[in-house]
């Protein structure tokens, strides 16, 4: 019997102990985490028995391949395609053109036809607005003339009737000059101004001025004015400023004596 010095035997059986602990404890570990079902892949070894002598094998004679023709070359018709596609596209731009240019057209067509309505519009207006003024203004100057008309006809009338009282008062006055109130009126006034007249001594014997006064209803000398006279500056001066001084002038007890246009005739006889 052999002795085991080294002991090798229980340190061998110790390690194969633990190796199988260690082993147990891994796969109870496994069991205990939930795994997905993985099936067991088993390697085995078939073995079979080979006769000593196996049989020769037949003999296949290889079959001829069959001959493939390869087809002829397509020919490179790359540059006609790109051709073609340039055509197309020329085509296709030259109708757009086309297109773009017509509808270009039609709008600017219909921006014309819209300016030429709106200026025909403002042109009836235009014509509607002076057709309106003139009918106005001619519709004014027809009243206008009737207007005048009216009022020539009135003046006429005012002036007819003015004229037929005139020649009325002018008959009446005429008819009254002749009267002894016409010579009493006239009398009246040389007295008055006889009475203010400051003679100058320059003045003649016999003197004589005719002087035309205008004066006012109530007798106002107005002016006076020297038609005729034989004295000289003096005297006519002397004159004027007895009439003046001789306002008013005595009223006619007759008012149709009255005369708004007086024609006076001063004599002076100076006493010796």
């Amino acid at each position: 019997m052999v002795r085991d010095t080294h002991n090798i035997i229980p340190v061998s059986l110790a390690l194969l102990l633990h190796v199988v602990i260690f082993g147990s404890m891994i796969i109870a570990f496994d069991y205990a985490r939930p795994t997905p079902f993985t099936p067991l892949a088993i390697k085995a070894t078939l073995v079979q028995d080979v006769p000593e002598t196996p049989p020769p094998a037949p003999v296949v004679e290889p079959e001829p391949e069959p001959v493939v023709e390869e087809p002829e070359p397509e020919p490179d018709n790359s540059e006609e395609l790109r051709r073609q596609a340039e055509e197309e596209k020329r085509r296709l731009d030259a109708l757009l053109e086309r297109q773009r240019l017509e509808e270009l057209k039609r709008k600017e067509q219909a921006e014309r036809e819209r300016k030429e309505r709106e200026e025909a519009e403002r042109k009836r207006k235009e014509e509607e607005e002076l057709e309106r003024k003139r009918q106005e203004a001619e519709r004014k100057r027809q009243e206008d003339i009737q207007r005048q008309r009216e009022e020539n006809e009135r003046r006429r009338r005012e002036e007819e009737e003015a004229r037929q009282a005139e020649m009325q008062a002018e008959e009446r006055r005429f008819a009254a000059r002749s009267s002894a109130e016409m010579a009493a009126y006239q009398f009246a006034i040389a007295q008055k101004i006889r009475r203010n007249w400051a003679v100058p001594a320059s003045a003649g014997p016999e003197t004589r001025c005719t002087v035309r006064v205008t004066q006012l209803p109530g007798g106002e000398v107005v002016s006076v004015n020297i038609i005729s006279c034989n004295g000289d500056a003096a005297v006519q001066r002397s004159v004027e400023a007895a009439i003046r001084r001789s306002s008013p002038l005595p009223e006619p007890s007759n008012p149709d004596l009255f005369d708004r246009n007086l024609t006076l005739n001063l004599t002076l006889e100076r006493e010796n």
